[in-house]
């Protein structure tokens, strides 16, 4: 079981030419609304994906909270565990380029109150993993690792949006996810003068014992787990939106670790369910399924390790 602790958001998305500059308006022709949060997201990744999956988070009590948990509930996420709270649900203002380029700003809402105790509800397990990422607070993340750490099972954190963990929370990790940006954040904290998203993830292998994969976008993905380096490339896809890119890799790339796949397998699971969301607008709308996540992932499976 994966049990996904984290934001449950409503996603304002609007089009325009190009993205404003500090102090700049840019005018775009409408907006669309759909349900995000980076938790859901990968809550919803993770299940598309295979997974069985339980969200752990909170909306607030207001309209907006129906439409964030739509897609989610209608895929089978176990949402027994989303608390209602006296804060609106959390909101996310998206733009998005021609280009496939955006800019996000997050209001927390409800995200900024929720809490793990559900998880005393759960029978947690060896075998589950807990999926952490940066936008509920850290206090509740560090408590949440801690009980599934108690339980022997796995605890990965997507580092985004870019901010350090804890030193205890770091500590508590078995995987680690991060995009360029967000390696090179985690390096500045710990004072560490490597810039190369490859040898961040080296050191935090070797040093830290964190397995640590850096995404690379369009030029794929690097992974170092257990001193093994994985270097694989990216297939190529007409970008439309990368909004949920991110998301949809980390979803289905721990339903394959989920699911007993090795790191190269699971990596191949990410990046073709990364790049097929970028083929469609929208958060949790460009999400993939298992079906075409595997049918792109098998043309992966031959290439060589860069």
């Amino acid at each position: 079981m994966i049990i996904v602790f984290g934001s449950i958001n409503i996603d304002l998305v609007t089009p325009v030419e190009r993205l404003p500059g500090p102090g700049e308006t840019v005018l775009g022709p409408g907006y669309a609304l759909h349900p995000g949060g980076k938790g859901a997201n990968q809550a919803l990744a993770a299940r598309r994906a295979g997974a069985d999956v339980v969200l752990v988070g909170a909306t607030g009590r207001d309209r907006f909270s129906d439409t964030a948990l739509a897609l989610l509930s209608a895929d089978g996420v176990d949402l027994d565990h989303v608390a209602q709270v006296d804060a609106p649900t959390g909101a996310a203002f998206i733009a998005t380029d021609r280009e496939g380029a955006n800019q996000i700003i997050v209001a927390a809402g409800a995200n900024a109150v929720v809490r793990p105790d559900a998880l005393r509800q759960l029978e947690l397990a060896g075998e589950d993993i807990l999926l952490l990422q940066r936008e509920v607070p850290e206090e509740a993340c560090l408590a949440a690792a801690l009980a599934v750490k108690q339980a022997g099972g796995r605890v990965i954190l997507n580092l985004a949006p870019a901010e350090a963990p804890s030193p205890a929370l770091l500590d508590l990790l078995d995987l680690l996810v991060v995009n360029e940006h967000e390696a090179l954040v985690l390096a500045q904290a710990l004072g560490w003068p490597e810039q190369d998203p490859d040898a961040i993830a080296r050191r935090l292998d070797g040093e830290r014992g964190i397995a640590t994969v850096a995404t690379l976008g369009a030029a794929g993905v690097v992974a170092w787990t257990g001193g093994i380096r994985h270097r694989l490339a990216a297939p190529q896809v007409a970008v439309v939106d990368t909004v949920a890119a991110g998301d949809s890799f980390t979803g289905a790339f721990a339903a394959a670790l989920a699911a007993g796949k090795d790191m190269r397998a699971a990596l191949h699971d990410g990046l073709a369910a990364g790049s097929l969301a970028c083929t469609r607008r929208g958060a949790q709308p460009s999400i993939p399924f298992a079906a075409d996540i595997a049918a792109l992932a098998a043309t992966l499976a031959d290439q060589p390790e860069r």
